[in-house]
């Protein structure tokens, strides 16, 4: 008698899974709010747990985004290519934390901050050579 595996629970509520599909990335967003939460005001103004624990999930739903981007990229590449090799640790790393619910606290908003950008530095290095259009 087999039984089936129990299915993988994902951090973020996606419940149609849009976040599978393949989606134009809004970047420009994304890092906007990855560099305010690195970069916090010097204000006496703070964030709240749970506005903290929003901006995790949102981070953790795109950063799930980027990282299927880089592994398509990165399954391109040669089994020995050094950027292949560095491209699959920074996916691993890029697995681990997001296996961990985010924290309401604002350390763990900048530790998902920190890992888009990481992932779009891997994205931009395995940028896909321009086509060459035959001669016409």
């Amino acid at each position: 008698m087999t039984s089936t595996p129990p299915p993988t629970a994902k951090v973020e509520d996606d419940p149609e899974q849009l976040l599978d599909q393949v989606v134009p990335l809004d970047r420009r967003v994304h890092l906007e709010l990855a560099d305010t939460v690195l970069n916090p005001p010097t204000d006496n103004s703070t964030l709240r747990p749970v506005d903290c624990e929003q901006i995790a999930l949102e981070l953790a739903g795109h950063a799930r985004v980027v990282a299927d981007d880089v592994r398509r990229r990165c399954a391109l590449l040669p089994a020995r290519d050094p950027k292949r090799i560095l491209t699959e640790t920074v996916l691993g790393e890029a697995d681990r934390r997001l296996s961990v619910r985010p924290r309401p606290t604002l350390p763990s908003a900048q530790n998902r901050a920190r890992l888009i950008k990481t992932l779009y530095e891997r994205l931009d290095a395995l940028q896909l050579p321009p086509t060459s259009l035959p001669p016409t």
